[in-house]
């Protein structure tokens, strides 16, 4: 097992996962049941689920496709969001305040 790979997943998830809408979900769920440790196996059986499903279909992916392609495919989808984000972008948000 390569321990340095699984250091640098685990710390790259661990730190993702702190603000994520399931760890709320997690912390609003226990502070209202009567059993927080039911909560935590659910959550912690959710991720694990959620994280082997990610972890065959990237590799069943990878077996398909070259390495080349799919950074290509990366690339292009994140210039493709950078670029929607730059340009099409300019609605007010309900947070800002409106001048008259």
């Amino acid at each position: 097992m390569d321990w340095h790979l699984l250091g640098l997943s685990f710390i790259t998830v661990f730190l993702s996962e702190l603000g994520d809408k399931s760890q709320l979900a997690a912390i609003a769920l226990s502070g209202r049941s009567n059993s927080p440790r039911a909560v935590f196996f659910g959550a912690a059986g959710a991720l694990l689920l959620t994280s082997l499903l990610g972890s065959l279909a990237g590799g069943a992916v990878a077996e398909l496709l070259p390495t080349r392609v799919l950074k290509a495919i990366a690339a292009v989808g994140f210039a493709i969001l950078a670029v929607r984000l730059l340009l099409f972008n300019n609605e007010p948000s309900a947070d800002s305040e409106q001048t008259p």
